[in-house]
C-alpha cells in the first residue's frame, strides 16, 4: 500500500472512496453532490451512493424505520467502514452537499492516529422542522457524523459491523460512543459548512466553504429555494442538467 505524506493507509494508485448518503426523496441532491465533487476533484474518485434498499436486500441491513430518521441513510452511513472491508481512508458525507473546494485537500489531512476526523461542530438548530417538515432532533455532537472521513483500518472500527449498526441506538452512533474523544480528529468547519450556522469572514480565506451543507432544507424543496448559498447549488444543479442531457445524447 502507498503512502502520502507519511499516511501509511491512504493508497494513491487507488481512486478515493467518497460514499454519499441517498435518499430517494432527494435524488436530484445526490446527483448534484456527486457532480460538484468529481467536478473539483484532481485526483481519481470513486463516488459511492449508501442505498438502503440495496443494503437491505444484501441482508446488510435490517433495523426498523423509526420517525425519528428524517432520511434513509439516518444510519446506513455508519456501514462505511465494513463496505471497504475495513481498508485504506474514505468519506461519509451526507447527499444535502454541494462541493467548492478538491477533495483531494479533504483526504491529505488523514492521520492514521486517529479512528476518524470530522468538524467538531457545536450546533444546536434553532427549528424545530427541517426540510420537508421532518422533525429536528438535538443531541450532542450534533451534525458530526454528516461529514466523517473515516480511518477504516483503525482496529476501533471494526465494531461496526451490519449487526452493531442495524441494532445500537441513534445516541451510540452518532455520538461515535465505539470510540475515545481521541480517537476523534478534528478538521476544519469549511469541510461541513452549515448553512444558517457557519459564517463567512470575506477577509479571511479561512473560513470560506469548501463543502457547502444545506443542513436545513436546500432549492430542490419549494420551500428553501431562497435560502443562504441557494444560488449556487441551482447554479450547480443546472450545469449538471446540460452535462447529463449531453452524455445522454451521445
Amino acid at each position: 500500500m502507498g503512502s502520502i505524506d507519511g499516511i501509511k493507509n491512504v493508497d494513491a494508485e487507488k481512486p478515493f472512496k467518497v460514499f454519499v448518503g441517498y435518499d430517494s426523496h432527494e435524488d436530484i441532491a445526490y446527483q448534484v453532490c456527486r457532480y460538484s465533487l468529481l467536478k473539483r476533484s484532481s485526483i481519481p474518485v470513486e463516488v459511492i451512493p449508501i442505498k438502503q434498499s440495496e443494503l437491505r436486500e444484501k441482508k446488510l441491513y435490517w433495523r426498523v424505520r423509526e420517525n425519528v430518521e428524517s432520511t434513509e441513510f439516518s444510519f446506513t452511513r455508519f456501514l462505511t467502514p465494513y463496505l471497504v472491508n475495513y481498508e485504506g481512508w474514505a468519506v461519509f458525507v451526507d447527499c444535502d452537499v454541494l462541493y467548492l473546494g478538491d477533495v483531494k485537500e479533504l483526504r491529505d489531512l488523514a492521520d492514521d492516529k486517529y479512528a476518524l476526523m470530522c468538524v467538531h461542530h457545536d450546533y444546536t438548530p434553532k427549528q424545530n422542522e427541517k426540510m420537508d417538515g421532518k422533525v429536528q432532533t438535538v443531541y450532542p455532537r450534533k451534525n458530526w457524523s454528516s461529514m466523517v472521513l473515516y480511518n477504516c483500518a483503525h482496529p476501533k472500527n471494526r465494531v461496526l459491523t451490519p449487526e452493531l449498526v442495524s441494532s445500537q441506538t441513534g445516541a451510540y452512533l452518532h455520538r461515535f460512543q465505539w470510540l475515545d474523544d481521541e480517537d476523534i480528529g478534528s478538521v476544519s468547519f469549511v469541510w461541513n459548512f452549515l448553512v444558517g450556522h457557519n459564517e463567512v469572514v470575506d477577509s479571511d480565506p479561512a473560513t470560506h466553504p469548501k463543502a457547502i451543507h444545506y443542513t436545513l432544507g436546500g432549492p430542490w424543496f419549494d420551500d428553501w429555494k431562497d435560502c443562504h448559498f441557494g444560488d449556487l447549488w441551482t447554479a450547480e444543479m443546472e450545469e449538471y442538467k446540460k452535462e447529463h442531457e449531453k452524455a445522454q445524447a451521445q
